[in-house]
């Protein structure tokens, strides 16, 4: 097993444990309220992946190069610099308006960057993790497979 497969591997690490340990106040509430929120948008229980992405469910993904995997179908991380949430599926056409409504982000291939969970709007948040999990859950990936 080589190292990008350890990082994204499912374990019995205690989340609890892992957030308590989060240095900034902030960041550590904010992941304490984005643990609630995401728990919610997919019914699913917090699971580490990892040592440091908080997961909900899992997706099986096989490439066509013969890759394949299991991996969170949606989680985040408290990083230092800000919260990363991941969208599995990354950031189709149908998110774009959810993404202008949202508030301050930023965003790469399939990760959402906020500085604070208060700037942006809960509800579409919720909204966008829970569609994306129902998404993610529900078809082959990647898609065409």
């Amino acid at each position: 097993m080589g190292r990008s497969d350890t990082v994204t591997t499912e374990n019995d690490g205690d989340v609890g444990t892992f957030l308590a340990a989060v240095p900034d106040e902030r960041r550590r509430s904010d992941a304490l309220a984005l643990l609630e929120l995401m728990g919610r948008a997919t019914g699913q229980p917090a699971r580490m992946w990892g040592t440091s992405i908080v997961g909900f469910g899992r997706y099986h993904y096989r490439y066509a190069s013969g890759r394949e995997g299991d991996a969170p179908a949606a989680g985040f991380s408290p990083r230092k610099a800000n919260l990363t949430v991941y969208f599995p599926g990354g950031f189709a056409d149908e998110l774009a308006d959810d993404l202008a409504r949202l508030g301050p982000h930023t965003t790469s291939v399939s990760c959402l960057y906020l500085k604070r969970l208060g700037d942006v709007d809960l509800e579409v948040l919720e909204s966008m993790v829970r569609r994306c999990y129902d998404d993610i859950t529900t078809r082959t990936w990647p898609p065409g497979t």
